[in-house]
């Protein structure tokens, strides 16, 4: 593939991202009030949100520092360097050399721990609430995310999320139930990463419930506009993340031509549609899970995650 091409699928890609990224959380909103009986909004109204905030000045706190005003755009370049290293509909991009799990870590990471900071910088205690949640979250579902990343650089022999996904795609990864204890450790950590029920809910008004919300309540204008759109955009990255890794098929690789590309875009929409999907099923019947009971869950799925290297180290060995 000619760096020209391998540029212009990054660049569509990109321009995808951030189109669809509102979009595809509109989805979930959406058919989640289905699900709950209420008509709900339209699926384009996280655009028409954005759109709104983008034009209204910020209001600051007397206090605020330069970290208070420069995080959300931090946070979002971070969000948006990760999720250009993770595939869509085509592997082979630009940026496959780069696209390894650690770094895509790492980059959202750096945007969790940006906003935490902000979250403290103008003291307001509903902001230092949720910094302490939000690491204290993290300090769970990182330990859980780097033994998936450990279980996948044993199925496939690199932590490349491109050799991965060609590996997996091609089916000689290796046994299937490691594979499945690591997607649900993976599962447990996409839901805490994005906030979603039971571990958070976006919406909540009570101040004591609020995590992510409550990294988001000091901003206002273009500021919120941009911690939203990051907000979109990593959930569209964890679900093209999942089925990168876990649904391989009808992706494109670096020989097919321009028709399988053309092709494999619808493919990679109704993948991304069917766990939105999911997604809002699955909000829509569990309930809210108590702020205390949360490292129970990340620590379970840490306990998968250890479970998934074990038995594949035994596996290897056996074979």
């Amino acid at each position: 593939m000619t760096t020209l091409l391998s540029l212009a699928l990054l660049a569509v890609h990109l321009a995808l991202l951030l189109t669809l990224a509102p979009v595809l959380a509109g989805i979930v909103r959406w058919t989640k009030s289905r699900l709950m009986g209420r008509v709900g909004a339209p699926v384009f109204q996280p655009w028409r949100d954005l759109q709104r905030l983008a034009r209204k000045q910020p209001v600051l706190a007397e206090n605020a520092s330069w970290l208070f005003r420069g995080a959300p755009t931090i946070a979002f370049a971070a969000t948006l360097a990760a999720a250009a290293l993770v595939p869509g509909f085509a592997l082979g991009m630009a940026t496959a050399p780069l696209a390894d799990l650690l770094a895509i870590a790492g980059l959202l990471a750096l945007a969790r721990c940006t906003l935490a900071l902000a979250g403290l910088d103008t003291g307001t205690a509903v902001g230092g609430l949720g910094a302490s949640r939000e690491m204290s979250f993290a300090a769970f579902a990182e330990p859980a995310m780097l033994l998936v990343i450990f279980t996948l650089a044993l199925l496939a022999g690199s932590t490349n999320l491109d050799a991965i996904a060609g590996a997996l795609r091609e089916g000689t990864a290796g046994p299937l139930f490691p594979l499945g204890l690591a997607l649900l450790a993976m599962l447990a950590v996409a839901i805490a990463g994005n906030g979603r029920a039971p571990i958070d809910n976006r919406a909540a008004l009570a101040e004591t419930g609020m995590v992510h919300a409550a990294l988001a309540l000091a901003y206002s204008g273009r500021h919120l506009a941009l911690i939203e759109a990051t907000a979109a955009l990593k959930l569209l990255l964890w679900l093209t993340l999942i089925a990168a890794i876990f649904l391989p098929f009808g992706t494109a690789t670096p020989e097919s031509g321009l028709l399988v590309w053309l092709l494999a875009l619808p493919v990679w929409g109704l993948k991304l549609g069917g766990l939105a999907m999911a997604l809002a099923l699955f909000e829509a019947g569990v309930a809210g899970m108590r702020v205390f009971r949360v490292p129970e869950l990340l620590g379970l799925a840490v306990l998968l995650g250890v479970l998934a290297a074990v038995l594949l180290a035994v596996w290897q060995g056996l074979a």
